[in-house]
């Protein structure tokens, strides 16, 4: 679905959208679980140059691996949204431009409006955790054998290696 500018100049648009298992996707192994389905509202802005502002609620399920033990783990998103966008302005190479606090959090849009996939996508990915993990007390993998920690204790240990010492495992005596 495009926000048109055009049409956001008139009125204020209502929508409530489904987007299927697959639509949303990352290349770096994310996939979507279940319908992202949204509802909200977009907007332009009185007495701005073309800012639009979109609010609502959206609710998807991820899929990745898990970051520690390498298991499928699912990331549920169920949360409200308040977006704002403002058309790009270009600026000359070398142009220095400062921006307050306050336009850190505004995106810009490129052209006569957003697509709202596009806008939803955006903010799936910035919802989920930098580190994913299937639970808060996951054990990983062992570094020593490769084993999942969660499924079995194998009971290796790592050996810590003082790295002052590391330079003398490259001298050995010839012949031993």
């Amino acid at each position: 679905m495009f926000l048109s500018v055009k049409e956001l100049e008139i009125k204020k648009v209502r929508f409530a959208v489904t987007f299927p298992p697959g639509e949303i996707a990352d290349d770096q192994g994310l996939h979507q679980v279940t319908p992202l389905e949204a509802e909200g509202s977009a907007e332009l802005l009185a007495h701005t140059l073309g800012e639009i502002r979109i609010q609502g609620r959206l609710n998807v399920r991820m899929g990745a691996n898990c970051d520690r033990c390498l298991e499928p783990a699912e990331f549920p998103i169920d949360s409200n949204f308040d977006l704002f966008y403002r058309p790009e302005v270009t600026v000359e190479y070398g142009e220095e431009v400062e921006i307050d606090e306050g336009e850190s959090e505004i995106a810009f849009y490129d052209g006569g409006g957003v697509e709202l996939k596009d806008v939803l996508r955006e903010y799936v990915l910035l919802s989920l955790p930098m580190q994913r993990i299937c639970r808060e007390d996951c054990h990983g993998i062992c570094p020593v054998c490769g084993r999942n920690r969660n499924l079995v204790n194998c009971g290796c240990q790592a050996k810590q290696v003082d790295e002052r010492w590391s330079a003398l495992k490259k001298l050995q005596v010839k012949g031993t």
